[in-house]
């Protein structure tokens, strides 16, 4: 008499054929959400109180993520948005001068295209983070709607390679992120 071979648990094997060709390789990026931790390098500044963090630079789809760190109450920026906007607030608050909604720690707002808006942080903040996801880009704009300049996954990419080569984590260290 044999004896019965034990079964094979198959939903904890892990996938065993090829990935797609030419599928992109995945972003990992760690501790996110360590604000305070991790290399203060990585922090792109986009003026003496404004920085960024790239989570993902998709230049093939025209969008990116990152974290927006302010660290000084003001009018940061009024912009128009060619494509949606999520945005998840992780710490302190903003609000936009055209809307009555305050965005605090935890909050989600959606933002749709086309939209114009003024990002204000309050006077009694001292620190705001926001992950924000961005289709398309921002065309900075006056009160009457003005072009001023723009920003987009292009221009975040270039301000981060420069950035990084400056700071001498190296111009390649930007390639990280994109896709």
């Amino acid at each position: 008499m044999s004896e019965a071979k034990p079964t094979l648990d198959e939903s904890k094997v892990a996938y065993q054929l090829p990935q797609p060709v030419g599928m992109v390789p995945d972003v990992f990026v760690p501790a996110v959400l360590d604000l305070d931790g991790g290399d203060p390098r990585e922090w792109v500044p986009q003026s003496a109180h404004v920085s960024f963090k790239p989570l993902i630079l998709n230049v093939s789809q025209g969008y990116y993520v990152n974290i927006l760190r302010v660290r000084q109450a003001g009018v940061l920026s009024r912009h128009r948005h060619s494509g949606p906007v999520h945005a998840l607030t992780l710490r302190g608050c903003w609000r936009y001068l055209e809307h009555d909604w305050i965005a605090s720690a935890g909050d989600y707002a959606f933002e749709p295209p086309g939209e114009t808006h003024t990002l204000v942080v309050p006077d009694d903040v001292d620190e705001m983070a926001t992950l924000f996801h961005v289709t398309g880009g921002y065309t900075y704009v006056d009160p009457y709607g003005v072009a001023l300049g723009y920003e987009d996954v292009f221009t975040k990419l270039e301000n981060a390679t420069k950035h990084y080569e400056a700071v001498g984590l190296g111009a390649d260290y930007a390639k990280r992120f994109v896709r």
